[in-house]
């Protein structure tokens, strides 16, 4: 069956559960509808931590003078656009998964005006902490500027 309506999706992710939960939403929509599928992940551009006064602790097995926090995140994100790409796999979509960089709601945004998507589909709260507190609600920001339908997974 082909969709009239939805012709290429994007699932945003961050990795958290219920953006977990979303993605699941997403590729069920992309099976049912035949649409093209796009997972997005965001490397948020944050200034260096301790220009909050928040001391950087690598992870355990690294030192920090080798702790590179951009390499961090491009990593993280890597690792959580294969776990969509595998839970698609599990039902048989395919997709095509795409890091990008800078402020999460503005790059979800233009990326999807890019690549002419159809809907966004998203959780509702990403990561908690002081990510939320830099990158703020990305899900609010989407749903306000997006020109294609949001669909927002609780």
């Amino acid at each position: 069956m082909e969709s009239k309506l939805y012709k290429k999706i994007m699932v945003a992710t961050d990795g958290s559960e219920n953006a977990n939960k979303a993605a699941l939403s997403g590729i069920e929509i992309t099976r049912l509808s035949g649409a093209k599928l796009y997972a997005v992940n965001v490397i948020p551009k944050v200034p260096h931590l301790s220009y909050f006064g928040v001391p950087i602790e690598p992870p355990k097995n690294v030192s920090p003078d080798e702790y590179d926090l951009h390499k961090h995140l491009e990593e993280d994100g890597m690792k959580t656009l294969e776990t969509v790409k595998e839970m698609g796999a599990k039902v048989g979509v395919q997709m095509e998964t795409v890091l990008l960089e800078g402020h999460p709601g503005s790059e979800i945004i233009d990326f999807a005006e890019k690549k002419d998507i159809d809907l966004i589909v998203m959780g509702t709260l990403g990561r908690t902490g002081l990510d939320r507190i830099i990158v703020g609600s990305v899900a609010q920001d989407v749903i306000r500027h997006a020109g294609a339908r949001v669909m927002i997974v609780k």
